[in-house]
This record gives structure tokens, sequence and C-alpha cells, in this order.
């Protein structure tokens, strides 16, 4: 009995699975990871600066950068594939506790799983949040001020900062989002991170809290991990053929 198999035997075992999912599975949609060998950050460091909240904050022309890198961000075309599709499979058949994502994309939903079955760690670039009051909108909203010439939009209510609803490097975390996914963690019977490097905290640490509660660890990933030597199953191959071999025929 090969890996595959393996986990496929575990994934029918079991009645609630929680998965954590990173940027690697959704590069079969067109949306290249950070960190990967042609990662948007290893072809371009510089991009990395789009992603600190201090910059962000603190330089105009990293903000300016931003909303242009926003116009043209693969999310707005970018369609389900395969592997979003296999855990829609999965929370058709009762079993999933929840998907936790690290991904700002939306495209679990898209897929169809319900959004309340999606805990988005890392928030969504859907969305704009204003960092003086708070309030968010669609982005499709701000982007439209950004076609019509404003390079660094501001709040139309406050004036201060906008920026995608998502979190960057240096930013807090949504403790009330961060409980619900270690709950997730906590309470599964069997837990999946897949396309994920496991290198960024807290979501990485969410191994650990399901290891530590019993369940199995299986990682899916492209490249090595910290967590292999944690795992039950490792698996290197492609994502959107794994995920439907091991969620295949589960009702």
């Amino acid at each position: 009995m090969d890996a595959v198999e393996r986990v496929r035997v575990m994934m029918r075992a079991s009645t609630a699975v929680t998965v954590l999912t990173g940027a690697g599975i959704s590069t079969d949609s067109g949306i290249p990871d950070f960190r990967g060998p042609n990662g948007v950050w290893t072809r371009n460091p510089a991009a990395e600066r789009m992603s600190s909240y201090d910059d962000y904050v603190a330089d105009p022309a990293v903000r300016r950068n931003a909303w242009q890198s926003r116009r043209t961000h693969p999310a707005w075309t970018a369609e389900p594939n395969e592997g979003h599709r296999a855990l829609v499979d999965l929370e058709s058949s009762g079993r999933l506790r929840a998907i936790v994502t690290q991904n700002i994309d939306g495209l679990h939903q898209r897929a169809g799983s319900s959004p309340d079955k999606v805990i988005e760690v890392h928030g969504t670039i859907w969305e704009t949040q204003c960092l003086g009051c708070w309030a968010r909108a669609p982005m499709a909203e701000t982007l439209a001020r950004v076609d019509a010439g404003e390079d660094d939009p501001p709040c139309l209510l406050c004036g201060g900062i906008l920026k995608s609803a998502t979190i960057s490097f240096g930013q807090r975390l949504d403790n009330d989002v961060l409980e619900v996914a270690a709950i997730a963690a906590e309470s599964c019977d069997l837990f999946l991170a897949v396309g994920s490097s496991l290198t960024v905290r807290p979501a990485a640490g969410l191994c650990d809290v399901a290891v530590d509660a019993g369940a199995p660890l299986i990682v899916i990933n492209a490249q090595e991990t910290p967590y292999d030597d944690l795992a039950t199953e490792v698996i290197r191959e492609p994502i959107g053929e794994i995920l439907p071999a091991v969620t295949r025929d589960l009702a």
C-alpha cells in the first residue's frame, strides 16, 4: 500500500478532518506562491516590501506600487482547480471539520466550500480595510478609483490609509480568527497540511496543536517542510492529483 492509499484509508476512517491550505493549492489556478522556485519573492525580492506592514504604512511609494500590483492580481481571473474541488467533495462526505487557509484568493468559496467552513487566517484580497477607522468595502470599488487616477486612494470615511483586508508581515492577526482555527485543529481526528511551506507562524503551529491532541498529520507539499518529521505521511506529488485521489468515493 503506497502513501496515497494509506492516506485514503485514514480519510475514510475519519469523521472530523481539518485541512490547512497554503499557496501551493492555488498555483494550478495561476496564482504563484511566494517562496517556491517560481515564487513571487523568489523572482522579485523587492516585491516583499509590499507585504510588509511597516513599509506599507510608512512609505507612500510602497502603497502606490501595491495598488498597481492589486490591479493585475491573478485572483481576479483565477478559477478553482481540482484540489479546491476535492475539498468540496470532502465536505459533501460529512467529514470536513474546517479549511484553515493562509490564502487570500477566495478560491475555496468559489469552488463551493461553505463559507462557514473556511477560516481565512490571513484575510481576503476581495475587500479593503481602512487602517484608521477599520471600515471595510469591496476591493472592486477602490480599484475603480485607482483606474480613475488615484494612485494611493484614502478612506472615503476618515481619510485614513487603505489596504487590502489581508494580513501583512508585522501586522497583528485577528485573535478571534486564530482561536477558531486552533479549535478546528484541536478537535479534528485527521489534519492535512496542503501546499504550505509551514514556515509562517502561527498558522504552521496548528500542526503542533493537532498532533498534540492526537490527530495524525499529513503533509502534501512540493518542497520539504519543518514538519515532515512530525507527519504520519508526507506526499510530494502534485496537489491537483493527490487531493482528488485521497477524497475519492468518500460518500
